[in-house]
C-alpha cells in the first residue's frame, strides 16, 4: 500500500521553525494499529490523518504513542495540504472530530484561521510538584485539562528548564507556562511529558486555554502571541466567548510516500 505524506511546518512562514506535523490524506480509514504505527515511525509530536466525508473531512491526530482529542498545529497543517495540494476550491474547510466537535479553518490572506472550542481555565492552588518541576513558583495557577502557570516575565518563561519526570506526576496531561510578552501580548511554552512530548514547539490547542485568560487579563479580545520554544511560533488569536480563533501561517517541508 502506498500513501501520500506531507510534512508541514505550522505557525511559521519559514521552514525549520514552527511546529512540524505529518499529514496523511486517506481515501478510507486504516485500522488504529496502523495509524499509530505510522505516527510512531514519523516520530513527530503529531501526525494527522483525514478522510473525505461529503463536503467535510473526518480528522484524527496521533502522537508517537497515543491518539489525542484535539491538535491545533496538525489541523493547520492539514488545512494547508487541502488548500494547496488537493484541489480544494472553497475558502472554509470543515473538519469532523471524534470528541472535539466540528472545527473549521478559513483562508484569510496568508493566514489560516482555525475556529476551536474555548477551554477557559479556573484558578486552583499551586501543586507542590508543579513548583518543584518548574524550579520556580508561578505567581498564579489555573487549570482546564492542562495546568496554566502564570509567570512575572517573558524572561522567566524562556529560561525554564523543567524536571520532566516530576511533571509526569501531576494530575493533568500537560502544563502551559505563560507571561505577558515584551513585543506581543503574551508568550508561552507547553510541556506534555505525560503523553510523550517533553516540549511541544508550538501548540494551537493550548491557546484554547491561554487566550481566554489573557483576553480577560488584558481587556482585549484580539491577541498576538509567541510560543517561545527553541523553534518558536507566531499565533494571532481572538477570544470569541465559547470559541477561540487561532490563526497562523504554514509552509511545506517535504512531500513523500509511505510504503506499507
Amino acid at each position: 500500500m502506498k500513501l501520500p505524506i506531507y510534512q508541514i511546518d505550522a505557525f511559521t512562514g519559514k521552514v525549520f521553525a514552527g511546529n512540524p506535523a505529518a499529514v496523511c490524506p486517506l481515501e478510507s480509514w486504516l485500522d488504529d494499529k496502523t495509524l499509530q504505527s505510522i505516527a510512531a515511525e514519523n516520530n513527530l509530536s503529531e501526525t494527522a490523518f483525514f478522510v473525505p466525508k461529503g463536503d467535510a473531512y473526518e480528522i484524527r491526530w496521533f502522537t508517537p504513542g497515543i491518539e489525542v482529542e484535539l491538535c491545533g498545529h496538525a489541523t493547520l497543517a492539514s488545512a494547508h495540504v487541502i488548500f494547496n495540494y488537493l484541489g480544494y476550491k472553497n475558502d472554509v474547510i470543515r473538519f469532523e472530530t471524534r470528541k472535539s466537535g466540528e472545527l473549521t479553518v478559513r483562508k484569510e490572506g496568508d493566514l489560516l484561521s482555525m475556529n476551536f472550542p474555548s477551554s477557559k481555565p479556573t484558578p486552583v492552588p499551586c501543586p507542590g510538584d508543579l513548583t518543584r518541576a518548574l524550579r520556580i513558583e508561578p505567581v498564579e495557577v489555573l487549570k482546564s485539562s492542562a495546568y496554566l502557570a502564570i509567570f512575572e516575565s517573558e524572561d522567566q518563561v524562556r529560561s525554564l528548564k523543567p524536571d520532566f519526570p516530576i511533571l509526569n506526576e501531576l494530575d493533568a496531561y500537560a502544563v502551559i507556562v505563560t507571561a505577558k510578552g515584551k513585543t506581543v501580548d503574551f508568550v508561552s511554552r507547553f510541556f506534555a511529558y505525560k503523553i510523550g512530548i517533553p516540549e511541544d514547539p508550538v501548540t494551537g490547542s493550548a491557546h484554547c486555554t491561554s487566550v481566554p485568560y489573557w483576553s480577560e487579563k488584558l481587556g482585549k479580545t484580539k491577541l498576538h502571541a509567541l510560543q517561545v520554544s527553541e523553534r518558536g511560533g507566531e499565533l494571532f488569536c481572538e477570544d470569541l466567548g465559547d470559541r477561540v480563533k487561532i490563526s497562523g501561517r504554514a509552509v511545506q517541508y517535504l512531500i513523500g510516500q509511505i510504503d506499507i
